[in-house]
């Protein structure tokens, strides 16, 4: 499969067979984006929890392309109150889709709507495609079930929070990508705004000094996993 970063928590995964996932689509108000919510189809599209950093354009992309959100429970009857079409799941369960395994895990953030309706609860996302597991931690603290979570689920990509105040910051990060152990750790949720400015580098220095692998992925960038 290949992955795309558009910044902030905003990713593109397109799967061998050519499906096109979604996770957490803030393009249009984000100002790292490198591409407009115009500029992108999904299949699928993954929420992790309601704040607008992370629906963002969801609604706006399933008006053209119709796609299956996939999200908590309370989230999913959202979006179906907003007339699309969605799999409501929740913590802890996962899914066989046409696409692979996806599941739900917890995240330490909090999760309502723009317009103020309780989102359930955040969530983090193991999906696992093509024979590779990526997980997606969503927004969230630093908490020790991260290591029960890898143990259980190898995880080949970890994509996570490196930004602070919100959410981790570099130094839990670290600590989480040592509690989980994946193959590659990519850095999201930072330098979107100010307020969540810091250097990936530093990440990634200190993730290698570990001895684990870890790289920044430019905005925009496509890798194959």
């Amino acid at each position: 499969m290949k992955l795309r970063y558009f910044s902030h928590s905003s990713f593109q995964i397109t799967t061998a067979a050519g499906q096109i996932l979604l996770i957490d689509p803030f393009l249009d108000d984000n100002p790292t984006s490198p591409v407009g919510s115009d500029e992108v189809t999904a299949d699928f599209i993954v929420l992790t929890h309601a704040h607008a950093d992370h629906v963002g354009d969801a609604f706006k992309i399933a008006e053209r392309c119709d796609p299956l959100f996939i999200c908590v429970h309370e989230l999913a009857n959202y979006c179906s109150d907003k007339g699309f079409r969605a799999h409501n799941m929740h913590i802890g369960g996962a899914y066989e889709f046409e696409f692979g395994r996806l599941k739900f895990t917890i995240a330490h953030h909090g999760s309502m709507t723009p317009d103020n309706t309780y989102g359930g609860l955040a969530a983090g996302v193991l999906l696992t495609i093509d024979g590779k597991t990526l997980y997606h931690t969503g927004d969230t603290g630093l908490f020790y079930d991260m290591k029960l979570i890898g143990e259980m689920n190898p995880v080949d990509t970890l994509l996570l929070p490196i930004g602070d105040n919100f959410t981790m910051g570099i130094d839990d990060a670290v600590k989480a990508v040592e509690l989980i152990n994946p193959q590659l750790a990519i850095p999201m949720h930072y330098n979107t705004f100010p307020v969540i400015a810091v250097d990936p580098e530093l990440f990634v220095q200190k993730v290698e000094a570990l001895g684990k692998k870890a790289r920044v992925m430019a905005y925009g960038e496509e890798i194959d996993l």
